[in-house]
């Protein structure tokens, strides 16, 4: 008994659909106009007050404005339906924007961290005034955007909100050090604040290179146990082993599993089909939304392994 199964996606509630008709496309482009009036107050603010901090802060709002943009872009991209060339649609296209917008991050931190390395060699006296204005235009902007987009549950739009919370912080940083400047006249304290926005930037950057990498490269997503996975579906009676199972995400929130299900010989055709209901509904409540299944006999050969070796697999027919 062979069969090829594809219907995962008719199961009457798909947990794991959730990336792409809810995207907040709306708040995002007023995020994106919102952002570059924060990016022209910082840049003004930072040559007047000649504060590196500030400019280090208008630097991360250039990458909130990429961001932000790449994010707004993606979204229209997810709504395209699915092609001959594109069968899965465009959802990766929200992933690829988070890792660009991630390594843009890196890039900027470490750009910021030679020129506060160098201002701490040669300092230079900063206006605390434009500091202040400045600072706190972004503060309140980047707050009022990131705490309004923090509850969606996708990596794009997190990407994004982490730009504009970890801006927040910066500004945040950045009142205080002037407050100390003013109080002490103490300006090696603006390169010291540009490396800590420096390490803030770079340290978010890189949890989302991370989850972007493991998507991108179709590695198990994260919360999801193989061996559990395996268990749910060894538990149905008719169910004697799983092989060849692979758990990937398709987008962030959308995952997929294909596999390979020995049944009992004794297993009728209209059996294996409610078998094969009941194995997508507890997949389902695993919070894997797209299942492709091939049903096999006791007599069909093959690997006793759980997962796909790493060669090209041997079907024998």
């Amino acid at each position: 008994m062979s069969e090829n199964h594809n219907d995962g996606h008719s199961h009457d509630h798909d947990h794991g659909d959730v990336f792409h008709s809810h995207a907040p496309i709306g708040k995002m482009k007023l995020a994106f106009f919102l952002t570059l009036i924060i990016l022209v107050v910082e840049l003004i603010g930072g040559f007047i007050s000649h504060s590196l901090a500030l400019l280090s802060d208008a630097g991360h709002v250039l990458t909130d404005i990429a961001a932000i943009g790449l994010s707004w872009f993606a979204m229209h991209q997810a709504q395209k339906p699915a092609s001959e060339k594109f069968t899965y649609g465009y959802h990766r296209s929200g992933i690829l924007a988070a890792f660009i917008n991630a390594m843009t991050l890196i890039v900027i931190a470490v750009v910021i961290l030679f020129e506060a390395i160098d201002r701490l060699k040669n300092p230079q006296p900063v206006g605390s005034t434009w500091m202040f204005i400045s600072a706190s235009v972004g503060l309140i902007m980047n707050l009022y955007l990131g705490l309004g987009l923090s509850k969606e549950d996708n990596i794009n739009v997190k990407s994004a909100v982490l730009h504009m919370i970890g801006d927040a912080m910066a500004s945040a940083g950045v009142i205080v050090g002037g407050l100390i400047i003013l109080l002490t006249g103490w300006d090696i304290v603006d390169p010291i604040l540009s490396v800590l926005i420096a390490f803030l930037i770079a340290f978010g950057a890189w949890k989302i290179v991370k989850q972007t990498v493991g998507i991108l490269m179709e590695g198990t997503p994260k919360g999801i146990s193989l061996e559990e996975v395996m268990e749910e579906i060894r538990s149905i009676k008719g169910v004697l082993n799983v092989h060849d199972l692979h758990v990937w995400s398709i987008t962030s929130g959308k995952n997929a599993l294909s596999c390979h299900v020995v049944l009992n010989n004794q297993i009728t055709f209209p059996e294996s089909q409610v078998i094969l209901r009941e194995i997508e509904h507890k997949l389902q409540h695993q919070g894997i939304g797209h299942v492709t299944i091939q049903l096999e006999n006791e007599e069909h050969p093959h690997d006793e392994s759980a997962i796909c070796s790493t060669t090209e697999h041997e079907h024998h027919h």
